[in-house]
């Protein structure tokens, strides 16, 4: 069905919403919903929440936007806090998660080229997901997502995810690789962790090489893992961080972080965003970090998803067709041994928000303040469904 003049992107689901509460959500005939999506991960604290919904309409009646050619003390705060938590040294802001991972490749290559390497070249990982602008997609591991927009962009290497050899090899035979760019958890490739070993073993290979470590944690990072950030899990530092989706609650925003030989690099020129950080945006982070600290979410976070996690592993421990049940914090894909795109709509049937991934993977990913009531109650229903959909 053709919406209006809306071009044909989104394999849309029959639903509009109208209003939420919380992890309930509300759509325009009335019906109640448990939302265990949240937006993709971007409305990390629910919906209407209280001291956001206040901080941008007041934020609203002074200014929206200014544009980068002034000062914005948020976007300064912002960039202070985001450093304070990370540990990193400098931030840039743009619009989304594909913005903040093109400015992480810019900046790679920047890296690469005062170096004196004439065609940088970047290791990226199987079933990884960076975005949809032509640089991103061609460092996204994904052939279904590629498929028609070739020639893609030169200057990505390969290789598995979770294989720390095949990104030795490459280094070794390839004396142009300047960075090696992953996820924490791969979301769109299936809710897959990287093995701490692993994300150590990459840090001390950027070490040895000179190359720069990039994390993309624009699904896992703000805190949806039990940790500010993702790499924090490993207790490593990496040079470039990239985020968007959960920082500012559902106001658009992305941002690069960079540290260490990362720094410091970029002058005036090299890069920019009219949007970006604007003061709308800027306030609307700075209120979702401070909720986040004043509610405890971080913590939150870690024993809402083990409820989650262990509730179906309970569940489902004895049901054919159930290959894996992962994640960390309130990032969780329970895997099948067949496609199961058909439970998004069989969820909504039953007042589910819910996600498929990977064709396989069901993937949960709440708001940061899910109580564990909501989370028994999410394991009870969507186990009713997936065990209804595998005897089908």
């Amino acid at each position: 069905m053709k919406m209006s003049h809306m071009m044909n992107i989104y394999a849309r689901l029959p639903v509009a919403f109208s209003h939420g509460n919380g992890s309930r959500i509300c759509d325009t005939d009335g019906r109640v919903y448990l939302d265990a999506l949240s937006g993709i991960a971007v409305n990390t604290l629910g919906h209407n929440h209280p001291a956001l919904v206040a901080a941008i309409s007041a934020q609203a009646a002074r200014l929206l936007h200014t544009s980068n050619i002034y000062r914005m003390p948020q976007q300064e705060q912002l960039a202070d806090k985001l450093a304070e938590l990370s540990g990193m040294d400098e931030v840039f802001f743009c619009n989304s998660g594909c913005e903040a991972n093109e400015a992480a490749i810019k900046l790679a290559r920047f890296y690469g080229h005062q170096r004196g390497v004439d065609n940088p070249a970047i290791i990226v990982m199987e079933h990884s997901f960076h975005g949809r602008t032509l640089a991103t997609l061609s460092a996204t591991g994904s052939r279904k997502v590629q498929a028609g927009f070739e020639p893609l962009v030169a200057g990505f290497v390969r290789v598995p995810f979770n294989d720390l050899e095949a990104v030795r090899a490459i280094g070794e035979r390839n004396k142009n690789v300047v960075a090696v760019m992953f996820e924490v958890i791969q979301g769109e490739g299936g809710v897959h962790v990287a093995d701490k070993d692993y994300q150590w073993g990459l840090r001390r290979l950027c070490d040895e090489n000179a190359w720069l470590m990039i994390c993309d944690e624009v699904q896992c990072g703000m805190g949806r893992t039990g940790t500010w950030f993702g790499f924090q899990q490993a207790g490593i530092r990496p040079e470039v961080v990239t985020l968007a989706k959960g920082l500012a609650g559902g106001v658009p925003i992305g941002a690069c972080l960079a540290a260490g030989r990362a720094a410091q690099l970029f002058r005036p020129g090299n890069h920019g965003s009219t949007f970006g950080g604007n003061q709308l945006a800027t306030t609307a982070a700075l209120t979702t970090l401070d909720v986040i600290e004043k509610e405890n979410l971080l913590a939150n976070a870690v024993e809402v998803g083990q409820v989650i996690l262990g509730g179906f592993r309970q569940a489902l421990a004895d049901v054919p067709g159930v290959i894996g049940i992962r994640g960390m914090g309130l990032m969780i894909g329970i895997e099948l041994d067949r496609p199961c795109g058909d439970l998004a709509q069989r969820g909504l049937d039953a007042g589910l928000l819910i996600n498929v991934t990977a064709e396989r993977v069901v993937r949960l990913l709440p708001a940061l303040n899910f109580s564990a009531d909501e989370g028994r109650e999410l394991v009870e229903r969507l186990s009713t469904l997936i065990r209804a959909f595998l005897s089908s």
